[in-house]
Parts: structure tokens; C-alpha cells; sequence
């Protein structure tokens, strides 16, 4: 769980709204801030700036929502501060990205002040009625509220923020900006929420649970991103060591362990991803998924084969042993209590060719001339991934592509590859190497979801960041081409010199540009990107014409049909 106070406390009159909601901001670890300034949040950002949390300006609300969802998967929870309905309205994709996902992402918005919002006022930037954008982002958020009432106002906050931490899921808070400096009258108790689970329920669960684990030959976990979203990954490893099952995650939760521990088989795509990893999983007499969606293309466009009766599904909203459901069981107590109970061994072998990533990837021979292939791209890049480096993949290809590479930490591969929304990769990029600016952070993006937000570029040198960016160029939208066959002209795009962009979006000096066409020319470009860690290194690299992943033809082949 994330650091927020354990006891008690009692807040003097003295702090005003702003001041309250900035110092329990504090308290869940949020030490930066994305957004973009407007007259109805003004007060607010002054407060900030006076504060110890660093406020980063990006480009567009909708990057600065895309850089507090990278950032929250990496520290733990993140905040993005915005105006009224112009700013408000814009974030909404990217926020509601993150709650698809899970990303615990503080939406804080300026509003009209009370004392201006007269019957029949018509104030710039609204809508249809001060409660529009409130409306708007209650279908997206776990919680939200509006600071309107001094006597509440702090209560509101720590019960927004607790459910932010709670669900992992976005929340909103509405600032209205005369409520900013107000003082509430009255003194204020803070209390940690009460969480009440069943401990029947859990006890009887865990006690099934077991019974099946120890009856299994063949059994199997399945993690999924939930593990990582709630801190669990030391407790799952534990898991699976002791009671020696293999571990494969999905394509969400890819990274959720290190896929060099000796246990990990590989993501399972159903009949989207690797046949010798389907195989295993599905030859299982026992499933285990922890903390997984459930969504189409963590199934492998629904052809995964797992018998519900041969399953055990637990997440942090439901548990499903076989046919039979609890209520009231949390997903970390579950999980210990398993890691706790003692599971006899399992003598199930993990084949050769299901634990070749423990070893160091084999030496890829450079074809000189060779046009560039994003398999072949992802297979160079994979010999220099270390504990150090966090990859970002934008949708599309850059996504299926580099499922192929092998992450050796935790948590350290960021997609949204649930919500799949184009655009995410570049702020996401920010927001990563804001949480941990000692990690090199390697982006993947398609050429088209660069043109969306590739803007970002121009904060993260004015941040002093170094990030990898490698440009998919295809000249379009690769993936809907193979969605839907045909010569169609709306998934061509504009051609863009990515390589003058640098010095528009900033200091000329802080970026380095490549254009790659041949394998021996991409890995002259990433050798010297890669030993240089002062400055942003921009790879454009030219596909060969009709370049696709095999996961990507896999994919195609199955949603085409629908399309």
C-alpha cells in the first residue's frame, strides 16, 4: 500500500483548502504534478509552486493526464491539475485510460467561484451548468467531490484520496477558486479509513483454494496487473517459489514479475501469442489467476481455452473459485493467505524452451543491408535491456512487437494495452522519468500516435531528460491496414522530418536525431543513443513496406472478421 498516515491526527484551523489537499497529496508520495494552468485554477497552481511538490507544465491536458498515468504506475499514484471545462474536458481520454486500467491517477480542476455563480451568468468555459464537467467525470473516477463546503472540505479530500489508493482507480476533485484559501472554522480529525473484509469468507476461500492446489499435477498462475498495481509482486513470487508453480502474466501485466525469474514462462495470448506458451497453460489442471483482467485482447481476442472449473480467479472486486463466488475477500489477503499456507510443492517441469529468457538473449547478426523489420528491431533492442531500463509502447504494433522483449524488472514495461488509446507513450515517457530519473526509459511509438502527442518531447528536454524514442515509421496507421484489407487512403498520414523536430521543440544541443532505413543503420543509431545518457535520441526508423508483428497478423486475423 502506498505511505499515508497510520494514526490518528488532528489539523489546526490555520490550513486553508488548498493547503490541506497539497500536504495530503504529500502523504500518498506524490511529489510531482502535471498540468497546464487557467485563471480558475491560478490560486491554486500559487499554493503549488510555494509547496515542496515540483509542478511540471506539459504541452496539452490530455499529455498531462497521459504523463500522471506513467508516472502513478511507476511511483504509486499521480496527480494531474487542470482549469474548468476547456482543461477538464480535455484530460478526460487520458483519465479515462487510467481508470480502464487501473492507474491511481488525483484529477484536480479549477471551477467558478461560488460567489460569481449567479442565476442565469454565463461564465467562460462553461458548458451547460456548473455541474457539467462534475457529471462528466463521475462516469470515470471511483470517487469525486466538489470543495464547496468549508465544514467538510477535508473530510472530502482524505475520502477521495483513500479511495484513489484503495481502488486504484482515478478520482476528481473540484476546486471552485474561492475555496482555495478558505480556513475552515472548525478543526479537523484525520482517521484512517476502516476496512472491514470478511474473514469467514476469506478463511473458507484460502481453505478451497488449497485443497485444489494440493490436489493439482499441472497447476499454473496467471498474474495479471493488479499485482502490481497493489504491491503484491514479493508476495506472489513467494508464492510460486515455495509451492514451485510456474508463473505466466498477461499482456497487461507484462513485467508484473521479472521475466528472468526462473519460475516465469511467458505472456499467455491464447492463440494470439506464443503456441508453446498456450500449450502449457492450457494443459493445466489448475488455474490460478491473480489479479488479470479479463478483457479481449489479454484473451487473445477471446480464443484463450480456460475452463472456469479448472480456475481460480481473484481480483481486488471479485473471487471466483471454480463456480463458487466470495464476497468481502481482498485480493492481498487472499494472496497471502495462500503464500502463508504451507502448499506442498508442485513436481510440474518447466520445458527448455519456456525458460530460454533466464538466459542472456543470444547474439543477433546484424544483415547489414537488410530493411528493418520490427521483429528484428525488437531482438537488437532486447540485447541491451537491463534492470535500468523502463520500455513505454504506444498501441498498435509497438505494442505486439515488443511483447518479444524480455523485461528484467518488475513493472517496468508501460502499455495501455487494455484501453489502447494512441498517444500514451511519449508523456507517459515523461511521467516515468519523473518518478525515476536514475532509469533509462526507451519508447516504442508508431509514427501516426507520434503525430497525436510527440509534442511532449519539447518537456522532457526541458526537463533535462534523456529518453530512447523509436519512431515505427510506416506512414500511417499500420494496424488498421491489416484490420481491414484494402488500399484505403484514411490510414495514410502526412510524411514529418522527425529529425528537425528536435531543435523546434527545444535546446538543439539536448537532441540528437537518426533515420534509420537498414538494420546495420539502426544499431548504429541505438549504440550511440544507448552511451549517451545526456541527451534525447530520436529514431526514426523506415518499416519495410507491409512490416507487421507476427502477433499483429494473429490479432488482425481474428478482429477482422469483425470489422
Amino acid at each position: 500500500m502506498l505511505p499515508q498516515p497510520s494514526t490518528d491526527r488532528r489539523v489546526t484551523s490555520d490550513r486553508t483548502i488548498g493547503a490541506y489537499l497539497i500536504e495530503r497529496l504529500q502523504d500518498y508520495g506524490i511529489r510531482d504534478l502535471f498540468g497546464i494552468p487557467g485563471d480558475y485554477v491560478l490560486n491554486f497552481y500559487s499554493q503549488l509552486e510555494k509547496s515542496p511538490i515540483n509542478v511540471i507544465g506539459c504541452t496539452r491536458e490530455d499529455c498531462a493526464g497521459f504523463a500522471a498515468d506513467g508516472y502513478a504506475r511507476i511511483n504509486g499514484m499521480g496527480a494531474v491539475c487542470v482549469t474548468y471545462c476547456v482543461g477538464g474536458l480535455s484530460v478526460c481520454n487520458s483519465i479515462a485510460g487510467a481508470f480502464a486500467e487501473k492507474s491511481p491517477v488525483v484529477v484536480i480542476s479549477g471551477a467558478p467561484g461560488l460567489g460569481e455563480r449567479r442565476p442565469g451568468a454565463l461564465l467562460h468555459h462553461q458548458v451547460r451548468d456548473y455541474r457539467t464537467q462534475m457529471n462528466v467525470f463521475e462516469n470515470f473516477t471511483i470517487a469525486s467531490t466538489e470543495l464547496s463546503n468549508p465544514l467538510i472540505a477535508f473530510s472530502e479530500i482524505d475520502r477521495v484520496l483513500d479511495a484513489c489508493d484503495r481502488y486504484k482507480r482515478p478520482v476528481y476533485i473540484e476546486l471552485p477558486r474561492d475555496m482555495t484559501g478558505v480556513i475552515p472554522p472548525v478543526a479537523h480529525a484525520f482517521r484512517s479509513a476502516n476496512r472491514q473484509p470478511d474473514p469467514s469468507a476469506t478463511a473458507e476461500a484460502i481453505a478451497e483454494s488449497v485443497r485444489m492446489l494440493a490436489a493439482a499435477k499441472r497447476p499454473v498462475i496467471i498474474a495479471g496487473v493488479e499485482i502490481h498495481r497493489f504491491g503484491l509482486q514479493d508476495d506472489l513470487i513467494t508464492l510460486a517459489e515455495q509451492a514451485a508453480i510456474p508463473i505466466a502474466a498477461t499482456i497487461l501485466g507484462k513485467s508484473v514479475v521479472s521475466e528472468r525469474h526462473p519460475q516465469y514462462i511467458g505472456l499467455y495470448q491464447g492463440e494470439m501469442g506464443l503456441p508453446e506458451v498456450t500449450r502449457y497453460v492450457e494443459d493445466s489442471d489448475l488455474i490460478l489467476l491473480l489479479g488479470a483482467f479479463l478483457t479481449d485482447i489479454n484473451l487473445g481476442i477471446f480464443t484463450a481455452n480456460l475452463d472456469p472449473n479448472r480456475c481460480i480467479y481473484a481480483t481486488s472486486e471479485q473471487l471466483r473459485i471454480s463456480h463458487h463466488h466470495y464476497h468481502d475477500v481482498p485480493l492481498h489477503e487472499f494472496l497471502i493467505g495462500l503464500r502463508d499456507a504451507g502448499i506442498p510443492r508442485s513436481q510440474r517441469p518447466i520445458p527448455a524452451e519456456l525458460s530460454a529468457r533466464q538466459s542472456p538473449p543470444s547474439p543477433v547478426k546484424i544483415e547489414s543491408d537488410a530493411a528493418l523489420r520490427t521483429s528484428r528491431m525488437m531482438a537488437i533492442l532486447n540485447q541491451r535491456l537491463d534492470s535500468e531500463t523502463i520500455v513505454i509502447a504506444d498501441v498498435g504494433d509497438a505494442l505486439f512487437a515488443a511483447t518479444e522483449l524480455t523485461i528484467h524488472d518488475r513493472g517496468e514495461f508501460l502499455s495501455p494495452a487494455y484501453y489502447t488509446s494512441m498517444g500514451f507513450s511519449i508523456p507517459a515517457a515523461l511521467g516515468a522519468a519523473t518518478a525515476r530519473p536514475d532509469h533509462r526509459i526507451v519508447v516504442i511509438v508508431g509514427d501516426g500516435a507520434f503525430q497525436m502527442t510527440g509534442q511532449e518531447i519539447s518537456t522532457l528536454l526541458r526537463g533535462g531528460y534523456s529518453p530512447i524514442v523509436i519512431v515505427l515509421d510506416n506512414h500511417g496507421y499500420g494496424t488498421e491496414r491489416f484490420l481491414h484489407a484494402g488500399d484505403w487512403k484514411y490510414n495514410e498520414i502526412a510524411s514529418w522530418d522527425h529529425l528537425r523536430l528536435l531543435s523546434a521543440y527545444g535546446d538543439a544541443d539536448r537532441g540528437v536525431g537518426h533515420r534509420v532505413a537498414t538494420e546495420s543503420e539502426f544499431e548504429i543509431a541505438l549504440h550511440e543513443a544507448w552511451n549517451d545518457r545526456q541527451r534525447v535520441h530520436l529514431i526514426q526508423a523506415k518499416l519495410a513496406e507491409g512490416d507487421a508483428s507476427e502477433t499483429l497478423l494473429k490479432l488482425a486475423s481474428r478482429m477482422g472478421k469483425s470489422v
